[in-house]
């Protein structure tokens, strides 16, 4: 299965880099998730989970807010607030 590079970046600090299989974030107009060879896009996100996949493992992220941009390189989000859910 080809891996999607995904990088969360909140105003502190880079939280994560690198690749993964899939990962659901929420946006303004909806939830959405994101593979590898998605057609791009750029979206407002609104508070919520940010989950991350790759293979068996799971991360998830709280945010508050920011922006997903989709490109053929890979999904950045840009958050205003982020934390390693516990």
């Amino acid at each position: 299965m080809a891996k999607l590079h995904f990088s969360l970046v909140a105003p502190e600090r880079e939280l994560y880099s690198g690749d993964v299989d899939q990962v659901d974030a929420p946006g303004t107009e909806g939830d959405f998730g994101v593979l590898a060879g998605h057609a791009p896009f750029m979206t407002a996100l609104k508070e919520g989970r940010v989950t991350v996949r790759d293979g068996s493992a799971v991360r998830v992220f709280d945010i508050q807010g920011g922006f997903a941009d989709v490109t053929p390189e890979g999904l950045t989000i840009l958050a205003e607030h982020a934390v390693e859910a516990a």
